[in-house]
């Protein structure tokens, strides 16, 4: 496992907790939760991608 998609991750994850403080401070909770939730869709994907890569490899090292 590659730990540039963990600082990939936290990096993701203080700049929406960041931005998500701030819109609430301003008052725009709607878009606060929208923020959050496209930063909870971005980590998502990345994941699914990592996951993909993963049975990608287990099904050559499976194959004779």
């Amino acid at each position: 496992m590659d730990i540039d998609i963990i600082f990939k991750i936290a990096a993701i994850g203080i700049a929406i907790a960041v931005l998500n403080q701030v819109l609430i401070k301003a008052g725009r909770e709607e878009q606060a939760m929208l923020t959050t939730l496209a930063g909870v869709v971005i980590v998502l994907m990345l994941v699914i991608q990592m996951i993909s890569e993963f049975f990608d490899t287990v099904r050559t090292f499976l194959q004779f």
